[in-house]
């Protein structure tokens, strides 16, 4: 998915501007405003689609994102941002498709961080596959995307089969992680009502998470050509492998506890984490400590460590914890709809209210804030869920007594 949403950031599109807006921040602009649509009819459409549908949903929006690539190529800017919304459009419901495969089983969380791995990592490589189609085959910023994209059609196609071919979860699998199943409008109010709280909180950490994330992979090029590697192509890629190796590590190990509780806890424990490794590497780097390779991978990992759960891995330890018969695909998407909704508000704010200041300086600053926000986050949400956790055991024994 990401060869057919990511690349076209790897272009500058230098000295463009209309409307008074860097012509960059207008079309990331567009495509993550039909991404953000995206995901807010994806609250729908993921949470009721049947598992019959969705091999056709997801080969389907894919072809309509590469056939909007293809529109931005030939249509003169900066009409052709348009195109860009459409492409955003459908891109943002594939990732509830691919995940719908994997919840509910024992091995979801094995399987969960291996794909989450693969996004830290394939974001990079589709930058240095468009770079390389515009440095070494000869295209321009405009017809790039859609030439990557059209690379990577056929290995899409084959392993969304290979996806198709996935048994359905085992009874086993049921028992241990709860039964999934569609949910329809009131049953999605009742699930959020009943953990309003917490999911509030994600939602307004997840609003700066994702858009400082997005930001970090949507101006990857800029930030690092002010930290000094203006000429490097493998640098996209090479600087996102142990982040995505790291975190795979240490969500495999969450993976392989089999008590959903614990597994729950150690979420917030990683959260924590996360945040530290964020705040404390920036710092180390103003201070002259770490190089600026260092420290991308580092406020890399410290950003994927904490987004990376809430794509799925948490809720559904969530749901197993508290024996919820739902699906993990409604949850992801309410975050994510507001995540990508504060991605649009952070390149506006970054265009008309920090206009004067660099890529660089402007994630410096911004990291720091998703630092502050995942550690009071991780504190609040686990009281929250300890409390209510022990509430449900508390009611468990009564009934049980009686």
């Amino acid at each position: 998915m990401y060869a057919f949403r990511k690349p076209f950031t790897v272009a500058t599109f230098e000295g463009q501007s209309f409307f008074g807006i860097d012509y960059k921040i207008l079309l990331i602009i567009a495509q993550v405003i039909g991404y953000t649509l995206s995901k807010f009819l994806g609250i729908k459409i993921i949470s009721e689609m049947k598992s019959n549908k969705r091999m056709l949903y997801l080969i389907g929006f894919i072809m309509f994102a590469e056939l909007a690539l293809l529109g931005f190529a030939i249509i003169s800017a900066p009409f052709n941002m348009v195109c860009l919304f459409l492409n955003g459009l459908p891109l943002g419901m594939i990732w509830g498709i691919v995940f719908s495969y994997l919840e509910g089983r024992k091995t979801t969380e094995i399987l969960g961080v291996v794909l989450c791995s693969s996004f830290i990592v394939s974001s990079g490589v589709v930058k240095s596959v468009g770079k390389y189609v515009m440095d070494s085959l000869g295209f321009s910023e405009l017809w790039m995307p859609f030439i990557t994209g059209l690379l990577f059609i056929i290995p899409l196609t084959f392993f969304t089969i290979l996806l198709e071919k996935l048994p359905p979860p085992t009874l086993t699998d049921q028992k241990s992680r709860t039964h999934r199943k569609p949910l329809n409008k009131a049953e999605r109010f009742q699930l959020y009502k009943v953990f309003a709280f917490p999911l509030t909180l994600i939602i307004v950490f997840y609003v700066f998470v994702t858009g400082v994330r997005d930001f970090r992979d949507n101006f990857a090029r800029e930030i690092w050509d002010t930290l000094g590697y203006k000429d490097s192509i493998g640098i996209y890629a090479f600087s996102e492998i142990p982040i995505a190796i790291t975190v795979l590590l240490i969500m495999a190990f969450i993976g392989s506890v089999k008590n959903n509780y614990k597994a729950f806890k150690y979420y917030h424990i990683v959260l924590l984490l996360g945040g530290l490794v964020i705040g404390l590497s920036t710092t180390a780097l103003q201070l002259q400590v770490i190089n600026p390779v260092v420290w991308m991978i580092l406020s890399g990992f410290g950003m994927y460590v904490c987004y990376i759960p809430f794509q799925g891995l948490f809720f559904d330890r969530m749901i197993a914890t508290f024996k919820i018969e739902s699906n993990v695909g409604f949850l992801i998407y309410i975050a994510d709809a507001f995540g990508y909704l504060g991605s649009v508000l952070i390149l506006l704010y970054k265009n008309f209210g920090k206009g004067s200041i660099s890529y660089l300086s402007f994630f410096t600053y911004m990291v720091y804030v998703v630092a502050f926000i995942a550690i009071g986050l991780a504190v609040l949400s686990y009281t929250f869920f300890k409390n209510k956790y022990r509430n449900k055991l508390k009611i468990n024994t009564l009934i049980y007594e009686q």
